[in-house]
């Protein structure tokens, strides 16, 4: 007998078959993937001394930042390999670094 799941597939993409977006000098986001309620994920990489332009506020909701490589700075600290951060919908910072730097991006709401 054999037993049917109505489960939802799996989605998968490969970072490097992913698109690139530059975003600001040395800075690339690729677009992983796009789910229900503006839910996202993306790699983002930022060269050697490289620095988000502006500020980066989150809206409408929060985001996930996972670094893959390199050392991360929010601004006020840095953040090495292997570092989680929880960046609460309506916070803010500036993204940069001074060695480079690969990041998960997964944004919950968008």
């Amino acid at each position: 007998m054999t037993t049917q799941h109505n489960t939802p597939a799996y989605v998968w993409s490969a970072v490097q078959d992913a698109p690139v977006h530059e975003l600001f000098p040395g800075i690339r986001a690729r677009p992983l993937w796009n789910g229900d309620n503006g839910a996202k994920a993306y790699v983002l990489e930022m060269d050697a001394n490289t620095c988000w332009q502006g500020v980066d506020v989150h809206e409408p909701g929060p985001e996930e930042v996972f670094v893959v490589s390199g050392i991360f700075n929010d601004g006020d600290r840095d953040y090495p390999a292997g570092s989680f951060i929880h960046a609460p919908a309506g916070s803010s910072h500036v993204p940069q670094t001074t060695t480079g730097c690969t990041l998960f991006l997964f944004y919950p709401e968008g």
